[in-house]
């Protein structure tokens, strides 16, 4: 039934298959990606890196989270360790670099997304002209020819709402999820920046 519909949609179909094959690809690596990130993740270890730096033991805080595999860690371990040249530079940089991880296969799920329901149309286009160039022919005879061929030409559209549809939902939780980390090193880093704008202050 499947494989009927897929033949009758015309040779957009393939376009559509290779997009819609595309698009899994990249939802199961990024959901994969996301569940592995959030295994990793250490709250405690940011407090203790955030602790120590408020109490003034740099290199402490340095030494904690050197190896860790938290994102967050990761950043600000990086503006601690460039703190002496730049120390904001050093977390926007550290922060773009954690978040471009989070980014990834987005614009290709973006572009399916966009893509799809236009090849859709296309085959819906190219299946109609297909179906009218049958009037001189057979269409007196047999008006069902053009109506089968305009359903036909339909399922190419069909086909490409559903990839649209069904690609949207994870591409928003993915979204969501990027802000998510972009929030959390945002207030972590915020969070060290004023610890360390305090030091001199009580010195």
């Amino acid at each position: 039934m499947l494989k009927d519909l897929f033949m009758k949609g015309g040779p957009v179909m393939w376009p559509l298959l290779v997009s819609s094959l595309v698009a899994v690809s990249v939802v199961i690596e990024r959901l994969l990606f996301i569940a592995r990130e959030k295994r990793r993740r250490s709250p405690e270890l940011v407090e203790q890196i955030l602790s120590s730096a408020e109490t003034g033991q740099i290199d402490e805080a340095i030494r904690a989270g050197k190896n860790s595999e938290d994102f967050v860690a990761r950043t600000l371990v990086y503006g601690l360790t460039h703190r002496e040249k730049s120390f904001s530079n050093a977390l926007f940089r550290a922060a773009n670099q954690e978040l471009k991880r989070f980014n990834q296969g987005l614009p290709v799920l973006d572009t399916i997304i966009t893509l799809a329901p236009l090849l859709g149309l296309l085959g819906t286009v190219t299946g109609m002209i297909r179906s009218f160039g049958l009037l001189g022919n057979s269409a007196l005879e047999a008006p069902t020819v053009i109506t089968g061929g305009i359903a036909e030409a339909l399922i190419a559209t069909a086909f490409g709402l559903a990839i649209a549809i069904v690609a949207l939902i994870p591409f928003n939780y993915l979204n969501a999820r990027q802000e998510e980390a972009r929030h959390e090193i945002e207030d972590a880093s915020t969070h060290l920046e004023l610890i360390l704008m305090e030091e001199p202050a009580k010195r």
